[in-house]
């Protein structure tokens, strides 16, 4: 059985035991969390209200940061070069259930 859901603004397809890595979350390492899903495959697919009466629980595992990604800025003839590095937060997640 595997589930849908969304932190963030993003989605993300979890089944117990994943540890995913999501947009920082406020929370310290060990707190437990439950997800509403959007979505459950499992014997049946479930949408909308059907799913919603599903809890994904999580577990908080540790915050970190990303490797660091670069960020040219360039222009022709004017001799132009501009190099920025930025390393986004996140949040390790592992899957302890899907409950219904």
């Amino acid at each position: 059985m595997f589930a849908v859901i969304m932190t963030g603004g993003k989605q993300y397809r979890v089944a117990e035991g994943d540890v995913i890595k999501v947009e920082k979350l406020k929370g310290e390492a060990g707190d437990k969390l439950d997800l509403t899903p959007l979505f459950i495959a499992g014997d049946k697919i479930l949408t909308g209200e059907d799913a919603a009466k599903f809890v994904v629980s999580a577990e908080l595992v540790d915050h970190g940061k990303h490797k660091k990604i670069y960020i040219r800025k360039y222009k022709s003839g004017i001799q132009y070069r501009k190099r920025t590095g930025h390393r986004q937060q996140f949040t390790a997640l592992k899957i302890v259930g899907i409950k219904g």
